[in-house]
Formats: structure tokens, C-alpha cells, sequence
């Protein structure tokens, strides 16, 4: 037995039983601490060597001096105690291990104790038949002001108190407390037993990564791994706070108190790239923009934009306008100046009418950075500047007393929401007339086409193989970009829109990224590609299982297992909440009898079950809820049930998109699409490997050929 607890958050328990069952045999058990990191070539074997495709960025940076410096290590009885200090943060942790050796066999116990190890051998002479029960108890504290001494102290004292209430008090409460969660977070797959569990386990490491984040965050990959050196992204607040506002609103509310109590330092960061408001770093794990790489790192400007959306889909899906007015509208107001400010007004002298550009940011697909007018930033920021002005008009008429604390507080301007819904309104969403479909950026339709369906796995991921430079200049996606935007802010598009955008983007998506394929699995489902959908669906759902990008060592893919959520709750089962409204859509796949899931809307939990021709409804106690079905509105009062039929499952495409559709689409200069893939003249080295120093083929790029 095992158990990390949810309940104790300093407390872990491990519990062992061996029995020899036919003879008399010494057994030996060991039971260590060990500090890995700066002991790893004395207590952690030989690290696996990299792979000679290069620098991989997703991968935590290897540090060569001590990470953790030694304060205290005692033992005390089968007690053993490790506490440091870190080098750079200067944060202190302390930890504290206890032994209970149950057993009527004899034995004898050892210790060692180090600065980076602490050992426990019990030598058992076993008699047939008779178990040895070895439990462990750890109790972790860390602080970024207490000294490591007064964190063994409270170890000791968390120990101490399991001891008393005991070992079987824990396992209970643990079983307690994932009953609760199971209850109100489960999704259930008819007849596919194997992506049952695959769905259970994305959904159980979503509870151990945002659980405890009170205030700190969920970083990408949790608590589970050194992938990202524990840094956390916009990731988060897309892909992981609709499974906890809709599930437990608490963790998300915790979530979000951290970008909250990280506006000090957004604001600084907005100071340096001369903007008002706030920009929120990209990759951070302090408040502090901790990416070197600004093209696609900084350049993602739409972090702000993606912060204020995760916001409202709280504030929508909860009602919890008290968060909203007291420290949300310190997020909306601020990224609202952010935009006002990035942007700027153009006009023509044949059209009076201005609009509204952003240029110079990077959207979500980093393949394409620092261009003019991205698609899913302007969207995305429209969405950032409506929602903060909609709030402070309803905060003025709600909330009078607090409304008047925020205009001291932030010292708005008279006419800052005006400006904010004229930005809004003249916000430049591109159109190409010629394709048909809304270019990615300004200049996106104009590079020369990846040719993805003729590059070689071998090749994959592009990032490291190619030199940024070389994917840049080429029509190529890392992850879902506009097709993102068709999702978040889907009901500004129509159906035909989506159709086309979605064909002409996915066969340009890499997917390298693992947060791609669950977008382009909603987006699939929506249009009709539903076979498409569910081998997406696979691909995410498998990703750490499956080991699909080859890095599940690095840790759990946090976001991913969000998008899982979403995925099936979203995709599958075609529930929006666009304006503040429910609305269902499903889209079942066709081997798929039945779909259950649970939401909370705004207190009311509620129960939704897809089947092939009808869906079922069943709220639990709370208030009525409104919602539409296919444009049919309904209402649910508490504790009722409600059944709906469906005539079908939505339109059905067979096949996949080509670009080749394309083939004779002519760009406004009358040029051709054509499409090819880079010679490759050497992957991106490790530096200092001998293959910085290789040759450079004779082979030279041959033209690319229109496609036909």
C-alpha cells in the first residue's frame, strides 16, 4: 500500500508486507532517502545519455553545481531526518522518514545516515509463513523564510500526530476523499474498458498536479517530473482550468489567486517592453519571465489574453462574482490596458472606417513567430477587452462600495472602458477571400507549404531537426492555432467558416506539440471528421501512457490530460458555454454506446448521459439550469430528470483534409500553393558533440513543384 495524501499535504505513507512461504530464509529490506540530485553519480547509477537529434528545450537543463545545500541530517531510532537549503532560491525543505516494523520474526536493524542519504536495513530472519510489515511514514515541509531546522521540527511533529491517529485512519480518509473526487470528476466511456482507464488515470493526475496549488499554480508537468525545470505556461489556464471550474470550482479558484498574486510582477514585465497594464511571463515559476527565447516565448502575448479567458469561464461556470470583484477585476483590468496599449488604430483614405491591429506577437503555434495580426491573439484579446469592460459595467451597478475601492485602487481613467470596447469592436480579424478560410497571420498564406505528408518520421519533431529559421519561413504548425481560436471563441465563426479553416490547417499541424491534438479532436468532431476525431482523441489520451513524444521520463503532461477532459466533455459531448450559456452538440463516435459526465453549473450539479438517440439530464439539489440543445432551450429544476432525443450524432466527413483541396487556389499576387520539405543539411547538434563539426551535404534544395 501507498498513499500520498490529499487530506495531510505533508504526510506520505508506504506500506510493505513479505512473506517467505515455504522456508526459513534471511530477508534484508532497505528502506532509503537519498538527495539525487546532487548525489546522482554516487547514489543515482549512470545518466542516459541525450539523443543526437540536439537541444531538446522541453527537457529540465541539466545543473552542475549543487542544487541543495545540507543543514541538518540526524538519526534518531529507525527516525531519519534530511533538511537543506537551496542554492539560488534559498528556499528551505526539510524531510523526515519513520520505521514500523511489524513482525514476529526476529531481526536486526541498521542505519546510515548522510548529507545526501539516509538508510534503514532491517535484516529479518523469516520463518515460514510469518509476514514482515514494514511501514513508512515521510512527512515533507518546505518555506521560502523558515530555517530548515524549524521544518524538522514540524516534520517530526506531522509524523508524530500519524503515529498517534494511525496508519489505517489515512488510508481511509484517502479512500474518503477519492470517492468525493470520483463522484464529481469521473467520465465514463460505454463499452471501451481500456480508454476507461486510460481517462481515469489523465484525470487522477490532474488531482495530484492542481489539489494543493493553492496559489502557486499547476505547472506542466505537476509534481510528477524535472520536464520544463517545473515552470509553468498558459497551458494551464486553457487546458486545465475548465476540468477544474467545472469539477472543483475550489482548486480552480486557488489557480487563479496565483496569476492574481503574480500582477506585481506583470506588471514590471509590461513596464520593460513599454506597455501599460500587465504581461504575464510565459514561462514562469516565480512571477518572473523565465524564457530566453523571446520569438516564441515572450512574443506569446496572448497569455494575457488566456489568463482573463480562464477567469470568466470560472466566474461563468461558478457565479463567483465575490472573486471577481475583489481580485479578478485586478487581472481583467490590467490585460485590458495591456491590449489597449500593444495595439494601435489604422485607417485608409478610401475607407473612413478604422480598425484595430496588434502586431509583432507570436500565437499559440510556435513554428510561426513574431508576425503582424495573428488570428487566435486578436480573437483572443477582442474577448480580453469585451470582458473587462462588460465586468466594470455590471461591477458599477452590483457592487457600487467595491467598485469604487478598484477605481482607487488601479486609478482608472474616465473613458479607459470606452476605449477598451472601440478596440474590441475594430479588432482586424483577417479574411482571405481568395482561400476562403481566416490566414493564421498578415503574411502566413504567402510562405512557401511544408510538404508534411512526404517528411520523414525520422524527421520529427521538426524543432529538432530544423533551425527555427528554416521553419519559420514555411506554412507549418506546431500545434493548433486558428483551429484554437474556432474553439475558444467559436461563436464568432459559422459552421462553414470552421469547415473550411479546419481543412486547411490540419493538414499543416505537426501535432509536435502535445497540446494540439486534443483541439484538433474537438474541432474534428464539430465539423464532422469523426473517425479524425477519435484517432486525436487516441493520440492524447496515449501521450504519457503510450509514450507517444518519447519524454513521458520528463514528467506527466498535465495540460494534455486536461485537454482529455475536454475532449470528451467538449468534443464528445458538444457542450459550449459561450455568453455565459449552456449549450449541447454531441458527437459520439460511432463504436461508442453511451457517455456520462458531470458538471457544475453555478452550484447545481449535473449529471449528463449521451447515448446514441437521446440524452439524459439529471441535476442534483441547488437552482434550475438552463441550457440548449441543438438550439432547443431547456430547463432542469433540482433534483429532476430530463430525457432528449437525438435524431443523429452530427454530420459525418469520411477521410482526413489534404492541402491538395487546395491546389488550385491562387494567392492575391496569382501565384500557385506549392509545397515541399527542407533538405536537411544536419539536426541541430548537442553542443560541444562532434556533430557540431560535420560537413555539409553536396546535396542542394531542389524547387518545389506546384501541387496538382
Amino acid at each position: 500500500d501507498r498513499l500520498v495524501s490529499f487530506e495531510e499535504k505533508h504526510l506520505a505513507i508506504l506500506r510493505q508486507t513479505v512473506t517467505v512461504l515455504n522456508a526459513d530464509a534471511p530477508v534484508t529490506i532497505s528502506c532509503q532517502i537519498i538527495n539525487r540530485q546532487d548525489g546522482e553519480d554516487v547514489y543515482g547509477g549512470t545518466p542516459v545519455a541525450p539523443k543526437k537529434a540536439g537541444f531538446d528545450p522541453r527537457r529540465a537543463e541539466r545543473i552542475h553545481q549543487r542544487v541543495l545545500q545540507p543543514q541538518e541530517y540526524w538519526q534518531d531510532g529507525t527516525r531519519s531526518a534530511l533538511a537543506y537549503k537551496a542554492s539560488e532560491s534559498e528556499m528551505t525543505i526539510a524531510v523526515v522518514a519513520d520505521h514500523i516494523i511489524t513482525t514476529d520474526n526476529e531481526y536486526d536493524p541498521r542505519c546510515l545516515i548522510e548529507p545526501d542519504i539516509a538508510k534503514n536495513v532491517f535484516r529479518v530472519r523469516a520463518k515460514a509463513g510469518v509476514p514482515v510489515t514494514v511501514t513508512k511514514l515521510v512527512s515533507y515541509h518546505t518555506s521560502r523564510g523558515v530555517p530548515a531546522r524549524e521544518l524538522v521540527d514540524r516534520c517530526r511533529r506531522t509524523l508524530d500526530r500519524a503515529e498517534a491517529e494511525g496508519v489505517d485512519t489515512f488510508f481511509t480518509r484517502q479512500r474518503e476523499w477519492l470517492d468525493a473526487f470520483w463522484e464529481r470528476s469521473d467520465v465514463r466511456i460505454g463499452g471501451h474498458d481500456d480508454l476507461q482507464q486510460a481517462t481515469r488515470w489523465c484525470l487522477f493526475q490532474l488531482a495530484q498536479a492542481a489539489a494543493r496549488a493553492d496559489g502557486l499554480g499547476v505547472p506542466a508537468k505537476g509534481v510528477s517530473g524535472s520536464g520544463y525545470s517545473g515552470h509553468y505556461f498558459w497551458d494551464t489556464e486553457i487546458y486545465v482550468l475548465p476540468f477544474l471550474a467545472y469539477t472543483t470550482p475550489q482548486w480552480a479558484r486557488n489557480a487563479l489567486r496565483m496569476r492574481y498574486l503574480m500582477l506585481p510582477a506583470a506588471r514590471r514585465r509590461a513596464r520593460q517592453l513599454n506597455e501599460a497594464g500587465v504581461l504575464f511571463p510565459w514561462r514562469t515559476i516565480n512571477g518572473e519571465e523565465a524564457s530566453a527565447y523571446y520569438a516564441a516565448g515572450t512574443a506569446q502575448y496572448h497569455i494575457n489574453a488566456d489568463v482573463s479567458f480562464a477567469l470568466a469561464k470560472y466566474v461563468r461556470a461558478t457565479g463567483d462574482t465575490e472573486f471577481l470583484y475583489r481580485e479578478g477585476v485586478d487581472i481583467a483590468v490590467e490585460t485590458a490596458r495591456m491590449w489597449a496599449s500593444l495595439g494601435f488604430w489604422r485607417e485608409t483614405e478610401l475607407d473612413s472606417e478604422r480598425s484595430f491591429h496588434i502586431h509583432g506577437v507570436t500565437g499559440p503555434d510556435e513554428y510561426t513567430t513574431v508576425v503582424n495580426d495573428n488570428l487566435f491573439t486578436n480573437v483572443m484579446a477582442r474577448f480580453n477587452l469585451r470582458f473587462a469592460a462588460h465586468t466594470l459595467r455590471d461591477m458599477a451597478l452590483d457592487a457600487p462600495e467595491d467598485y469604487r475601492l478598484m477605481v482607487d485602487r488601479l486609478g482608472l481613467g474616465e473613458h479607459e472602458v470606452e476605449a477598451w470596447e472601440a478596440a474590441a469592436e475594430a479588432m482586424n480579424i483577417p479574411f482571405s477571400d481568395a482561400f476562403g478560410i481566416h490566414p493564421q497571420d498578415a503574411v502566413f498564406l504567402e510562405k512557401e507549404v511544408w510538404d508534411l505528408e512526404n517528411t520523414s518520421p525520422d524527421q520529427r519533431p521538426l524543432l529538432l531537426h530544423f533551425h527555427p529559421l528554416v521553419i519559420y519561413r514555411y506554412q507549418v504548425l506546431k500545434q493548433a492555432d486558428v483551429v484554437l481560436a474556432l474553439f475558444l471563441q467559436g461563436n464568432h465563426f459559422t459552421a462553414e467558416e470552421k469547415l473550411a479553416d479546419f481543412e486547411y490547417y490540419d493538414p499543416l499541424t505537426t501535432g509536435d506539440s502535445t497540446l494540439s491534438a486534443v483541439v484538433q479532436a474537438i474541432l474534428a468532431a464539430e465539423v464532422g471528421y469523426q473517425d479524425l476525431a477519435l484517432r486525436y482523441f487516441l493520440d492524447s489520451i496515449y501521450v504519457d501512457l503510450g509514450d507517444l513524444h518519447h519524454n513521458a521520463a520528463d514528467g506527466v503532461h498535465v495540460a494534455s490530460a486536461g485537454g482529455v477532459w475536454t475532449a470528451l466533455v467538449s468534443g464528445f459531448g458538444g457542450m459550449r458555454d459561450h455568453f455565459g450559456e449552456l449549450s449541447f452538440d454531441p458527437r459520439l463516435p460511432a463504436d461508442w454506446p453511451e457517455l456520462s459526465f458531470t458538471l457544475h453549473w453555478q452550484g447545481t450539479r449535473l449529471q449528463v448521459t449521451i447515448a446514441r438517440d437521446r440524452m439524459w439530464f439529471a441535476a442534483g439539489p441547488g437552482q434550475s439550469v438552463s441550457f440548449s440543445v441543438r438550439g432547443a432551450q431547456y430547463v432542469i429544476d433540482p433534483e429532476q430528470e430530463l430525457m432528449i432525443p437525438l435524431a443523429d450524432q452530427g454530420p459525418v466527413i469520411p477521410g482526413r483534409p489534404s492541402i491538395r483541396q487546395f491546389a488550385d487556389v491562387t494567392r492575391d499576387d496569382g501565384s500557385l500553393l506549392s509545397a515541399s520539405v527542407p533538405v536537411v543539411t544536419t539536426s541541430i547538434p548537442i553542443v560541444g558533440s562532434p556533430e557540431t563539426f560535420e560537413s555539409v551535404p553536396d546535396q542542394l534544395p531542389q524547387a518545389a513543384d506546384p501541387m496538382s
